[in-house]
Formats: C-alpha cells, structure tokens, sequence
C-alpha cells in the first residue's frame, strides 16, 4: 500500500508541474501573439493637416492649389484613400 500511495504522490506533481508548465507557456504565447498583433495594427487615420474647405466666396486660387498639392502629396503618400481624396477634392473645389 505505502508503494501505491507513492506512486499517486508522484504522479500529482509530475501532473501538477506539467500543467504549471504549460499554463505559463500559454500565457506568454498570447502576450507574444498581443504584441505582434499590436505591432500590426494599422495606424489609425488622421484628418489631412491643413487642408480645410474653403469658403465659397474665397477666390484666392493660389491657397486652393496649394491645398489641392497636399491634397495630392497625401494620396501618394498612401494617406488618403481614392474616395477620401475625392472627397476633399470635391469639398476644397466647392462643388
């Protein structure tokens, strides 16, 4: 009996010592796999510095280019979408 009893004690740690293992593994794979994922993450979007829609009745044509330049730079620069570049285009312009 004193045989058997030692046996089940060593089996509970063996087993408790493998599940302690595997729980800290576990853990430090998800904080890995968060910290990829964050690293991943998209920067989020930001409205175009500087480029604000003018008023209508403004007809100083230089500060319009100049925008629309920007405007431009940003979508090259893969900042600006197709849609969002055509939407301040179209807001910029006033039509």
């Amino acid at each position: 009996m004193p045989g058997l009893i030692r046996g089940v004690a060593r089996t509970a740690v063996v087993a408790g010592t493998a599940t302690a293992v595997s729980n800290r593994v576990s853990r430090r794979q998800q904080g890995r796999w968060a910290a990829q994922r964050e690293d991943q993450a998209p920067a989020p979007r930001q409205a175009p510095v500087g480029v604000q829609p003018t008023d209508p009745s403004a007809s100083d044509m230089t500060s319009r280019i100049e925008q629309l330049k920007q405007l431009g730079d940003l979508k090259a620069q893969g900042i600006l979408t197709e849609a969002e570049f055509e939407d301040q285009k179209r807001k910029l312009l006033g039509s």
